[in-house]
């Protein structure tokens, strides 16, 4: 892509940072696959949680220490549990890419304290109109991390409440089946890395152990009219979404339901509609007080917003990124071609 927009150096670093993050996560499934962490315990998800956490802000603070930082985590349980807290150090202390010149744009803690620093960092962090905000997600899908499935590693560049840049790494993501499944794993390679900045498209690289590889441009998505070219991935199991609504909005635009794709973590659903077949996404939230946090859609939306999607909650209205740790103006979403957008904001008024 071109490198002379104003985001490169954040981007390269941005896709650095998350390459060697899944790399630390991979490093946690295999050490569960040979027996070394008990799958049934919550700790792998921790540690990969903690670490990959400690390892992005570590660069992007090092690069940019007056930007904000939104991380999910915060350091207590580590605080209060030794033997966690070794386990997280071990593997921020030997994570490394294997291109000694990539790594060097990076940066790591150089003690446990300073790991747990960097991590609370992140748990402070506020995202507002004053500053610039990375967001990121460590694990995004801890649920199906810990079960060898999709999840993803997701970091995103906000000002004044607009996203500039999106990368979003998907360690398992296999594309040799077309559509995306849970169970449809890389178990060869690293995944791939999906990645945008705003007004230059969206790109898709596969990942690796060391430099960042060539990437490809996607292809921006079919501007359909006709609710039955409507191809919705959702996910049964979510607890914060009504499924029967959801239902009910297809049927009454006459769109194909059961929806073709089934995605735990929410990061993943940008990209099943970047590259996995899909082209809409809806949110109908069971209790009206719900509101999504915003590491789970920073970046991906940006994305499919570079793509020819329009992102939006149920009222049609812009998603605002500056009101803090969840998206707090922003009731519900919708997001599917601009083209048919419209269609869908009207729909979802008339079943509610």
């Amino acid at each position: 892509m071109d490198l002379t927009h104003p985001y490169a150096k954040e981007l390269e670093l941005a896709c650095l940072t998350v390459q060697r993050a899944t790399r630390l996560t991979k490093k946690v499934l295999e050490a569960v696959d040979k027996g070394a962490l008990d799958k049934s315990d919550s700790s792998p998800v921790t540690i990969a949680d903690f670490a990959a956490q400690a390892l992005i802000i570590g660069a992007i603070h090092r690069a940019f220490p007056d930007d904000d930082i939104v991380g999910e985590e915060d350091s207590k349980a580590l605080r209060a549990n030794e033997a966690l807290l070794e386990r997280t150090w071990d593997l921020v202390s030997s994570t490394r890419l294997d291109d000694e010149k990539s790594e060097a744009l990076l940066y790591s803690p150089k003690s446990k304290e300073e790991m747990l620093d960097l991590i609370d960092l992140g748990a402070r962090g506020t995202c507002n109109r004053e500053n610039r905000s990375w967001i990121l997600d460590p694990v995004d899908g801890t649920a199906t991390f810990i079960n060898g499935q999709q999840y993803a590693v997701c970091l995103a560049l906000v000002e004044k409440g607009a996203q500039k840049l999106g990368v979003l790494g998907a360690p398992n993501l296999n594309l040799e089946t077309g559509r995306m499944h849970e169970e449809s794993v890389d178990r060869d390679g690293y995944g791939y890395q999906l990645f945008a900045v705003v007004g230059h498209g969206a790109f898709i690289r596969p990942m690796s152990t060391g430099a960042l590889l060539p990437a490809t441009k996607l292809e921006p998505k079919a501007q359909i009219t006709d609710p039955k070219d409507l191809d919705f991935v959702d996910c049964v199991a979510a607890t914060s979404s009504n499924i029967v609504a959801h239902e009910r909005l297809a049927s009454h635009l006459g769109a194909p339901w059961p929806h073709t794709t089934d995605l735990w973590a929410a990061q993943l659903r940008y990209v099943a509609i970047a590259v996995g077949g899909c082209n809409t996404l809806i949110k109908i939230p069971r209790k009206a007080s719900y509101r999504s946090k915003m590491w789970d859609h920073a970046g991906g939306m940006l994305i499919v917003e570079e793509l020819g999607c329009f992102v939006s909650d149920l009222a049609g209205n812009p998603v605002d990124c500056s009101l803090g740790r969840t998206l707090a103006g922003c009731y519900g979403m919708i997001v599917a071609p601009v083209s048919i957008h419209g269609r869908l904001v009207k729909a979802v008024k008339e079943i509610m």
